[in-house]
């Protein structure tokens, strides 16, 4: 349903929204831009976290009345594409590339991190948008073609830089859940002691191996750089 309670297709489309210049559908041309209700929705987004971008907030941001935002933004939905292609342009898209593929893809997945976790709502908000806006063409243009040396076609670099995105937003939400436990310092004990009577009552032999092997650094970087080498060490070209 819109606003006015009309039955309407669902989803964003992608011509009306990405290919259109920058003015409103219709009414009189406000006083402020696209790009500065995009702007102000990720940085209340940034400090409040997703749930608290509205369309009536981000018009009070702005300071315009909020019937004057439907004529940028139709509804949350459109809005939330808007924001993840703005802070996609944060990415290099021109940046050198190595020859080097499996060099060249660490480091788009590095970067990939690196904005996620500027802007933690943007993991989430992966697993929703439905289009790629401009800026985010222009990256993935740039993962593409670190992967031309591989030699695979492009529908399969396409399924790889996929694969990689999703495992960068996958292990960025849990990098932020497990700081968040961090701070509460009493349930990681708990669970530690849990596992511990887990692992000495003898039914999970497997388990009880992993958790006596040797520690290995657990710094979000090193942890993070660790899951990365197996994955693109691993990638089959052949």
């Amino acid at each position: 349903m819109t606003r006015d309670g009309d039955a309407r297709t669902p989803g964003v489309d992608p011509e009306q929204l990405w290919l259109n210049p920058d003015r409103p559908r219709r009414g009189r041309r406000p006083a402020f831009s696209r790009e500065a209700i995009t702007a102000a929705a990720v940085a209340l987004a940034d400090a409040e976290g997703i749930d608290a971008v509205t369309m009536r907030r981000v018009a009070a941001e702005v300071g315009a009345g909020v019937m004057s935002l439907y004529s940028y933004a139709a509804d949350k939905d459109t809005l939330l594409e808007l924001m993840v292609d703005h802070v996609s342009g944060e990415l290099p898209a021109d940046g050198d590339l190595t020859g080097d593929w499996r060099a060249d893809l660490k480091t788009v997945a590095r970067l990939q991190r690196a904005l996620m976790l500027r802007h933690p709502w943007l993991p989430a908000a992966l697993t929703t948008r439905r289009s790629l806006g401009p800026r985010t063409l222009a990256f993935l243009e740039h993962a593409l073609a670190a992967l031309r040396p591989t030699g695979l076609d492009g529908a399969t670099r396409l399924e790889i830089f996929a694969q990689l995105t999703a495992f960068v937003a996958g292990h960025v939400a849990h990098e932020l859940t497990q700081t968040a436990a961090a701070q509460a310092p009493d349930r990681a004990a708990a669970e530690a002691r849990y596992l511990a009577k887990v692992v000495e009552a003898g039914r999970h032999p497997e388990l009880a191996e992993a958790l006596a092997a040797p520690a290995r650094p657990v710094t979000p970087e090193a942890t993070f750089t660790r899951f990365l080498n197996r994955l693109i060490d691993g990638l089959d070209t052949g």
